[in-house]
């Protein structure tokens, strides 16, 4: 049996040695060239939600402040509604913070009807919509601040298409009874107003 001499022995295994690094980069070329590749995608997808959007034109003042009332004084204002969201939407007008002193409330009824023309401040021009017209029928202002203070029980038949601003203009007219007692002498009532729109 023949030994091999330690310089043969160093000399194979520094043959080995670029061998096996030449077979290394040829797998590695190999697997560089191995698989052709090709990708679609669709660009970023964004969301964003519409709106629905009320604004009027009262500058933060009352529609009525009234004094010296006796059997049969009445009045009327208008107000300037408009609906600027990018949704369709319902509008509905319901009261809040009814008060009433003397049973004053229960002897004043309130009418109010939808149109265009006019504006706060003046009802100048003001024209009644030929149908849907009567937003709230003539109703004390205690049957209004009891039964009509949430969306769910207002009223009104206004539903903008939110395509582009809508504008009504709603006319309130107050009457106090002819027949209101001597005890409503002294009396007062007050009551607010509130429109709000839901998408639909």
């Amino acid at each position: 049996m023949s030994r091999v001499s330690p310089r043969a022995a160093r000399l194979a295994a520094w043959i080995a040695v670029p061998a096996a690094l030449v077979a290394s980069g040829v797998v590695v070329s190999t697997a560089s060239y191995s698989a052709f590749s090709d990708t679609t995608s669709n660009p970023t997808s964004n969301w964003t939600a519409g709106s629905v959007a009320l604004s009027d034109d009262d500058s933060n003042t009352a529609l009525f402040t009234v004094t010296n009332l006796k059997p049969g004084s009445t009045g009327f204002k208008c107000i300037a509604v408009t609906s600027s969201g990018t949704l369709p939407s319902a509008v509905k007008l319901y009261t809040s913070s009814l008060t009433s002193q003397k049973d004053l409330a229960a002897n004043i009824t309130m009418t109010v009807d939808q149109g265009t023309g006019g504006g706060f401040g003046s009802c100048d021009g003001f024209t009644a919509l030929a149908s849907g017209a009567s937003v709230v029928p003539a109703t004390t202002l205690s049957t209004l601040g009891t039964n009509t203070t949430t969306y769910a029980t207002g009223k009104g038949s206004w539903t903008p298409t939110g395509t582009a601003p809508e504008t009504r203009v709603f006319k309130f007219t107050y009457t106090v009874s002819p027949d209101t007692p001597n005890t409503a002498q002294g009396g007062s009532a007050s009551l607010g107003f509130t429109w709000e729109a839901q998408n639909t």
